[in-house]
Order: C-alpha cells, then structure tokens, then sequence
C-alpha cells in the first residue's frame, strides 16, 4: 500500500508520525493491507504549514499563493498544555503556558525530528491534481482503488504523475480568505485587506481601521493593531456582548453594511470615517488540487460528503484530516490518522455509505437545530471531547485524555472575559481528568 500525504503542517505531521509506525510491518491476518511507502508533498521548503512565519504577501518565488496566515505578533491562544501530540507533549518545564509562533514551529521542528519524518518529505513539490485512477475517467465519484496524484518539482519544473492506494488531506484550512461582500467596496478609497496578508501592526499606524469580524482572529489582531493604530473600528454580529475590556481606542459596533469612498456605515446608524477595511472573516475550506471525479465537495463551507469529518463516504481511501476547529488541534489530527488507519490496515468492515451518509445528516440536523448553518459543520468547541470518544469507540483505538477538553473551554472563556491579560494564565496538567491553574 502506497500512501500519500498532502502537506507537512501539523496534520501532516501527525500523519506521516502514524503512518511510519506501520510501514512494512507485516499484519497476519490480511498481508496485502501495509503501507509500504510513504511519501508527504510539501510544496515549501519548510515543515510548519501556517505556523511558517513569511514576511511577505501575495505569491512566492515560484509564482504559487504564499500559503502562510502567520503574523508577526502572534501568540498561541491555547496553552501548551493542550498543544503537543499524545506521544510528544510539548516540554512542561517551559515556564508559560502561550507560547510564540517561533516556540510552536520549534516544537514541530522537534516532533518531525524526534520521530525521524524529514527522509519521507518531498519539500518543494506542488501537488497540482489528484484524481481517481479510473478506467471511465469522466465518471463522478466512483469509487476509486488507487489514485494518480500529478506532482511539480518547482526547483527543477518538472512534473511527474504517482500512482497511490491512499491520500491523506493535510492542506490545513487558514489559508483561503473567505471576504464578505459589502455595499459599495468597490467605492471605498482606502486599504482593504484580509488578514491572511497581515503580518505587522505599523501597517496600520495612525490609521482609522475598521475590523470585520470578532472570532478568535478579529478580537486578537485588533488588540495587536491598537499598539500603533489611531482608531479601531470593532464590528461584528456577535449574540453575546464581549465582556473584554480593550485599549480606549477601541470601540465596537454594529455589523457593517455599506462603505463609500472614505466613510463605514453600520448597522445601529452609526457612520464612521475610515482608512483601512481590515477584514478577520475567516477562511474557506479549499483542495484546488482535488478533481471533481474524487466525490468531494465543499458546500458553504461544509466539506462533503465525509464519514466523521474524516473519510470521503463516495472513496474511503481517500481522507481528510484536520477539518474540525475549535479543538485541540494536534492531538486531534493524531487521533483522526489513528481512526483512518484503523480501517485502512485492518479487516475492520467500513458501514455501508447509505449508513455513513445518514450519520452525516443527523449530525448536521441536529447542529442546524441549534440555530448553526452550514460554515459551522466543522466546528467543535464543548462538543471536542465527545468527537473524540466517538472516534475512539467506533473504532476501537485510545481516545484523547478529557482534561484536554475541560482545559480548553477554560482558556477560551479566559479569552473572552480578559483578551489583555488571559495569557498571563499558567496551568498544569495533573491527570488524565484534572488540571490546576499555577
């Protein structure tokens, strides 16, 4: 069994570390299910995925998207003590909790090292198509055995076709912006830009900016902007009042619903002049190397039709992993290869895709049911633990530790109450179920 992984971010990783653990072992009861090699696609020079700090915007030197959302300031907004792998945490002996993008692509830099995964990587190769080795090629989403994957070589330019039995998505999901469309951008006289090319504050200094959006990104980068901004615009649609205090210079209002040439307009009447437009709206879900003959798509933002976030229901031996968010995202992609590899290398029977696509479903109904739509398929928060006891008992592996889950709501409810000071928090895992606050 040949097996290919797309991408050496974190999920790669994770894959790749799972992955190597079963190459040519031999399993008694079905010999011909082994992985006998494994090859990760990385189309930088680097391991790290979004956690590779890149200076600049726009395209690299090879003309692809520059894939990197890092910014400069960026700190962890989980504690480390939720942030390693289950077989390698990151070092409990450093003496804070949130760490700095450097310290997180050290630690990655050591996993991948540790675990000896650098020999597996093909660095500099852009995967530009994978789809079904099929003898009807115009077919839509029959399943498929194995799968042509068409790989450049960027440094020499050439390009090859691979012939694998299983693809692993590890392309991550902060990379393509997702921009609302408001009235009038196309008037508006200033800077608009999206905050997958935001990389310093002086970008913004002594400017009036306006920020769309209050998740986890538009609440921080706001904060990070205020140190040198003259004005920031908070505007969001958020149920609850955010209880944070900001600096004085930042106020919040109302959705924004039209600009002009120099002024924002909001949905409580307000108007506001503005300098810069600076979207933290979140990004999509995107495989633009993925045919349409793979049986996946992306539906508002849904990726579908997938059996537990996971396996396409139309191929199974072809997965994603990483798509949950809000989670423990390390640890989770771990167990998620775990779960792929359950049923890849072992005679565990997969349920038939009428019952997978009717677990699909339910899921959703019962998430739409709660007032979310279907961008927020994908999303966990509290509901992260049983996610993960779901995998585990469906296919009989070691699930993630509970105390992860208590931890992070922890920190998020922090980060809500105090983004100035929540980082100043310092925690301890003390058991599989319990944690401290030093």
């Amino acid at each position: 069994m040949r097996v290919a992984i797309i991408g050496a971010g974190s999920a790669g990783l994770a894959a790749l570390r799972q992955c190597m653990l079963h190459l040519n072992t031999s399993n008694r009861v079905q010999d011909d299910c082994r992985i006998t090699e494994v090859i990760c696609y990385e189309k930088t020079d680097k391991i790290g995925g979004t956690w590779v700090y890149i200076p600049e915007t726009g395209v690299d030197r090879y003309g692809l998207p520059i894939h990197s959302s890092m910014y400069d300031n960026l700190r962890s907004n989980l504690p480390k003590e939720v942030m390693g792998y289950p077989d390698f945490p990151i070092d409990e002996n450093i003496p804070k909790s949130y760490l700095t993008r450097t310290e997180i692509l050290d630690f990655l830099n050591r996993y991948c090292d540790h675990f000896q995964l650098r020999p597996c990587i093909r660095f500099l190769h852009n995967v530009e198509l994978i789809e079904p080795l099929s003898k009807d090629p115009g077919a839509v989403a029959a399943e498929a055995n194995q799968w042509t994957v068409k790989v450049k070589d960027l440094e020499s330019g050439t390009t090859s076709n691979e012939i694998f039995d299983k693809i692993m998505v590890c392309n991550g999901h902060y990379f393509q912006p997702n921009l609302p469309i408001i009235q009038g951008q196309d008037q508006f006289k200033g800077l608009q830009i999206h905050s997958h090319d935001y990389r310093v504050p002086d970008t913004f200094a002594n400017k009036i900016v306006v920020v769309v959006g209050a998740g986890p990104s538009g609440m921080d980068l706001a904060l990070d902007i205020s140190k040198t901004a003259d004005k920031v615009i908070l505007s969001h649609h958020n149920r609850e009042p955010i209880n944070t205090v900001f600096p004085d210079n930042v106020i919040q209002v109302k959705d924004i619903i039209k600009l002009d040439d120099k002024k924002a307009h909001f949905a409580d009447g307000r108007i506001e002049n503005a300098d810069v437009i600076f979207y933290c709206t979140g990004y999509k879900y995107s495989f633009p190397f993925l045919a349409e003959s793979c049986g996946v798509r992306v539906d508002s933002n849904m990726v579908t039709p997938l059996w537990k976030h996971l396996i396409s229901i139309e191929n199974p031996s072809l997965a994603f992993i990483g798509l949950p968010f809000y989670v423990c995202a390390f640890s989770m992609c771990d167990l998620q290869v775990r779960f792929v590899l359950k049923f890849w290398l072992e005679p565990n029977k997969l349920p038939e895709k009428s019952t997978m696509r009717a677990e699909e479903a339910a899921e959703f109904a019962q998430k739409k049911q709660k007032g979310l739509l279907k961008q927020h398929f994908h999303m966990m928060g509290p509901e992260q633990g049983k996610y993960y006891d779901d995998l585990a008992n469906t296919a009989g592996i070691t699930s993630l530790p509970p105390v992860l889950t208590k931890l992070h709501d922890d920190s998020s409810m922090r980060f809500l109450d105090d983004l100035t000071h929540y980082r100043e928090d310092r925690y301890k895992i003390v058991d599989d179920f319990n944690y401290i606050k030093l």
